[in-house]
């Protein structure tokens, strides 16, 4: 018995709450409202009871109500608790609550039948008005009655005769049950009534229970139902349209690639889906499937609204494919500076070409070293017309990489001091500052530096803020307690060499400062450039090591959490081995609370363990 009656305490204001919610009292709380609250959260309900008595028999409100109920259920004084609901049922005949109510009390006095037939009854009564309907079933569901709360759902569609048939409020129901196929029935049927008007909260339902971190199975009985809907209503693309999006949510992005060029072509789109799918392919590093979709809409031919635009867009996916996280080889940086000088041939030189532009010369200064071409490429496309400030500022900014890359500190420092001056309070202009301040680091001039990223340290932008006050930090390190500055400018050496791919003579620079200089400060941080180094040549396993050793050597200094991170992440993403991961995204969690990366680190860590978030 006391058990039914703690089982009753638990559920009976969690699921009464829109009663609740929609009678509170205006008035600040009385002295008796304060006593019956305080006796209630303590346990002792027989004080409560009498307390919410007064209260309730002064103002019958829903707040009153329900306390009430709950303090007669749990001294167990149900043939009080019967009456006091029977009266609400006289005076409210139309609202059903109260019946559920009734069978509650039943319920916790022991009688399950008794129960069970005031429920049938409640059901039995319902009558055609949708608000009766939801609220008989979100009583039942706060009981966990959810069999009954589908009847009541299923009723009241007859009932409203297809005026209203509770679509969303049976697929909820259903998802509670766990029954997705009843789930997805519902709405699809929902969809195939109202097309792309409800497709948006239709999404929103499907997102919670069906995508990439989904069962397998649940995935399958939506997409399957999908396909069988889409075949059998050709003329209702709103099956098709939903498809395109589970797709996406999965991230099977080959099938969403057959998907949208089955839409483009049905609703004669001319590309606008494939270049959106691109856009996404391209965001998630899906840079095969981006080129084949800009491919697609180039074969729509040159007449198309967006045949330039695709042809900008895929040789700056190309760009990225080779580049990124890895060094470019020749025979790739070759590749790319064809297909750049492709685009522009055709389209020619203007502002929408510029970031192509720029892109070639940074390929040619970087990977295939005609420092020349670069800066000329670079130097016309800035005075090119119609240039938008910002863009030309952008092309500054390369302009002054490739001049350090070719050893004109002083002209690199004049660009970047440049977009400094124009852009002083916008990010662009904090970047700026940024690369000015590594060329005074790089030349050793470790004071006027330092300066600079001081200033840098506030910056709105968190990558500035985080790479100023990292190298600040390395310089006041290395320099602060060891008057010998050797260490230091050697390591600005192979930062420099670095910067320019020299990798190999970076990686030589950095193995004669640990030799020369074993116990210096500054190991950590040529343990860290060793770890960038070998990343950008795609040599993860290397890379790793040095992370490892900082883990284990340095792990109470600065790079600590960052080493950590940078090695949760490695596992993860480019060794294949989750347990690893999950182990090194623990350690920033438990190790480095007060880290910028625990937010990332703790939601990597609950998809690893398997949490629904």
């Amino acid at each position: 018995m006391m058990r039914r009656v703690a089982q009753w305490s638990l559920l009976v204001f969690l699921l009464g709450m829109s009663r609740l919610l929609h009678a509170q009292p205006e008035t600040p709380p009385s002295t008796d409202e304060q006593l019956a609250a305080q006796y209630y959260q303590a346990g002792e309900f027989d004080k409560a009871l009498v307390y919410y008595e007064k209260l309730f028999n002064k103002k019958q409100i829903a707040l009153y109500y329900n306390y009430y109920l709950n303090c007669m259920v749990q001294v167990q004084d149900f043939k009080k608790a019967e009456k006091v609901v029977k009266r609400q049922m006289r005076n409210n005949p139309y609202d059903l609550r109260f019946q559920v109510d009734l069978g509650r009390v039943y319920r916790a006095s022991g009688d399950e039948t008794k129960a069970k037939k005031t429920f049938r009854e409640a059901v039995d009564a319902l009558q055609p008005n949708q608000e009766q309907v939801n609220d008989l079933a979100q009583a039942f569901l706060g009981i966990n009655e959810t069999e009954l709360a589908v009847e009541a759902y299923q009723k009241g569609r007859k009932l409203m005769k297809g005026y209203y048939p509770f679509y969303f409020e049976l697929a909820e129901v259903y998802s509670i049950r766990k029954e997705y196929q009843l789930m997805v029935n519902e709405l699809m049927d929902d969809l195939g009534d109202n097309g792309m008007l409800h497709m948006k909260d239709v999404q929103n339902l499907l997102q919670t229970r069906f995508g990439s971190e989904a069962d397998e199975q649940q995935n399958l009985i939506l997409k399957n139902e999908l396909l069988r809907r889409a075949q059998k209503h050709p003329d209702k693309p709103v099956y098709s349209e939903l498809l395109l999006w589970m797709f996406m949510q999965q991230k099977d992005f080959e099938a969403a690639f057959v998907q949208a060029k089955a839409l483009d072509k049905r609703q004669r789109e001319e590309g606008s889906r494939v270049m959106s799918l691109a856009e996404t392919a391209a965001i998630s590093n899906e840079f095969g499937l981006a080129v084949r979709c800009y491919d697609y809409v180039i074969g729509l031919g040159d007449r198309n609204y967006y045949y330039s635009q695709a042809q900008i867009a895929r040789v700056n996916v190309l760009y990225r494919e080779k580049t990124e996280h890895r060094i470019c080889s020749q025979a790739e940086a070759e590749g790319l500076r064809a297909e750049a000088q492709k685009v522009i041939n055709g389209i020619g030189k203007n502002n929408a070409t510029a970031p192509v532009l720029k892109m070639l010369a940074h390929v040619e200064a970087f990977y295939l070293h005609h420092n020349d071409v670069s800066i000329a490429i670079l130097e016309e496309a800035i005075e090119l017309p119609q240039l938008s400030p910002t863009l030309r500022a952008d092309l500054k900014l390369e302009l002054g990489d490739v001049l350090l890359l070719d050893a004109q500190e002083w002209e690199a420092s004049l660009r970047y001091s440049q977009v400094e001056k124009e852009f002083k309070h916008d990010v662009i202009g904090q970047e700026a500052k940024f690369r000015n301040a590594r060329v005074f680091f790089y030349i050793g001039d470790f004071g006027f530096a330092q300066a600079q990223l001081d200033v840098l340290k506030g910056s709105t932008e968190k990558l500035i803020s985080n790479d100023a006050m990292y190298l600040s930090l390395l310089i006041t390190d290395n320099l602060a307690l060891d008057s010998n500055p050797v260490p230091l400018m050697l390591f600005a050496k192979a930062d420099l060499l670095s910067f320019q791919n020299k990798i190999e003579q970076a990686m030589l620079v950095l193995d004669t400062i640990i030799t020369q200089n074993p116990e210096h400060t500054i190991v950590d941080d040529v343990l860290f450039k060793r770890y960038q180094v070998r990343m950008k040549q795609g040599r993860y396993a290397d890379a790793a090591t040095y992370l490892k050793e900082i883990t284990e050597k340095y792990g109470d200094d600065v790079l600590g959490d960052d080493a950590s991170f940078r090695l949760a992440e490695l596992y993860d993403y480019y060794l294949d081995d989750k347990v690893k991961a999950k182990d090194y995204y623990e350690q920033v969690l438990t190790k480095y609370p007060g880290s910028m990366f625990v937010v990332d680190a703790r939601k990597r860590f609950r998809t690893l363990r398997g949490d629904k978030l």
